[in-house]
């Protein structure tokens, strides 16, 4: 297993649509395991394989208290959402330090393989809903501050930039 570098905001990369996984091989596997690493070093609850500049459709996520819950996604659809909404903080490891309000479903379900290959049904609510349609956004190119205004974008794309060239420094 190995740590894989996080992209950040604004990089380009980010904004790339994944492709569907064709097998779960074990290229796929020795993804996955590196990608809960990654997320578990992060402190992350959620990783898509985008944000490791691999596009291709995974996504693996932990929101349990123990960190004891690991959920893998490949080829994820979404097949239902609730009506009801709810304005939720978010973060994310591709744009470190920075949180704030997204509007997401309260309830979805989610079709999708697991590390082994198989087809699995996920109805999620409360912190994993949020989760799945946050990690969804990375495999299609979005990044949750595309959903704030264009000024606050601005301010956060400003702020990231600066980082990573005191982090180059």
């Amino acid at each position: 297993m190995a740590l894989l570098p996080i992209l950040c905001f604004p990089d380009p990369k980010l904004n790339t649509i994944a492709k569907s996984v064709a097998a779960v091989d074990a290229t796929i596997q020795n993804l996955i395991n590196d990608m809960f690493e990654t997320m578990y070093e992060a402190k992350g609850i959620g990783l898509a394989a985008t944000q490791v500049d691999v596009h291709e459709r995974v996504i693996v996520m932990d929101v349990s208290e123990e960190r004891d819950t690991p959920l893998v996604l490949i080829n994820p659809k979404l097949v239902w959402t609730s009506p009801e909404t709810h304005l939720n903080e978010e973060g994310c490891l591709s744009v470190p330090g920075i949180y704030d309000g997204v509007t997401r479903h309260d309830a979805v379900k989610v079709e999708a393989l697991d590390a082994d290959g198989q087809l699995r049904v996920i109805e999620a609510d409360d912190l994993l809903a949020v989760c799945i349609q946050h990690e969804m956004d990375h495999l299609m190119g979005k990044v949750f501050v595309e959903y704030l205004s264009p000024l606050k974008r601005n301010r956060i794309k400003t702020k990231m930039l600066k980082a990573q060239r005191e982090a180059r420094s």
